[in-house]
């Protein structure tokens, strides 16, 4: 398969970029139309490279089945691993795909189904449909996806949403280098507090409930 995002950064030419454009506005225009009638969501962002019998996917579906318990709608990548068990545990399952030159296989659990020609039309789609997001331990899309929804807080460019780690001695690093960051001033203090960071899958839930500002009826 075509691989659109490279093929998108790679070259510069005003016919290509016209036919780009509607592509993009074809990726928003169905995600719009698809997602209109969507409950609150929380996104849940991690590795693919996890099976069902591992420590975080077991919490993953937890955390997904807790939330999806109070009402809101589960939003993954639409893969394996933990974005798997994220949709495994919603009543309410969401997976936004995404075309890659080997194809990413839609997992079984995924109810609502949406592909992306482009990483960064996927990205608003997340951000656009998200009340809160729960990052499980993942790789470099993972924070991908942090360092996008972080970013886009702090410069006040979206409202606030809950931002919460799951796994402390894998994100203890990422911590510790935020906490560097804060040090050499490249940070303020208060963006530390865009985030928290817990082992307790209750601890997560509750501050989604709380700080995602969505009353269920």
């Amino acid at each position: 398969m075509k691989d659109f995002q490279k093929d998108f950064l790679d070259n510069r030419n005003i016919e290509k970029d016209v036919w780009r454009m509607f592509k993009v506005i074809s990726d928003f225009t169905d995600a719009f139309d698809e997602l209109e009638t969507l409950p609150p969501a929380v996104s849940i962002f991690g590795s693919a490279r996890i099976d069902e019998n591992h420590p975080y996917y077991v919490k993953a579906m937890e955390i997904s089945k807790k939330l999806s318990d109070k009402g809101f709608a589960i939003i993954t990548g639409g893969g394996g691993g933990i974005m798997e068990a994220g949709n495994r545990g919603a009543k309410n399952s969401v997976g936004l795909n995404i075309k890659l030159p080997h194809e990413q296989k839609t997992n079984p659990y995924v109810k609502t189904e949406l592909t992306f020609d482009y990483f960064f039309t996927r990205k608003v789609t997340f951000l656009k449909y998200s009340v809160g997001t729960v990052i499980m331990p993942g790789g470099f899309g993972t924070l991908d996806e942090l360092s996008e929804i972080l970013t886009l807080v702090q410069t006040k460019k979206m409202t606030p949403i809950p931002v919460a780690f799951f796994g402390r001695s894998y994100f203890e690093p990422l911590m510790a280098f935020y906490d560097n960051m804060l040090k050499e001033k490249m940070i303020s203090q208060e963006d530390l507090s865009l985030f928290m960071v817990s082992d307790d899958v209750d601890e997560i839930v509750a501050y989604m409930e709380a700080n995602s500002h969505v009353v269920f009826t």
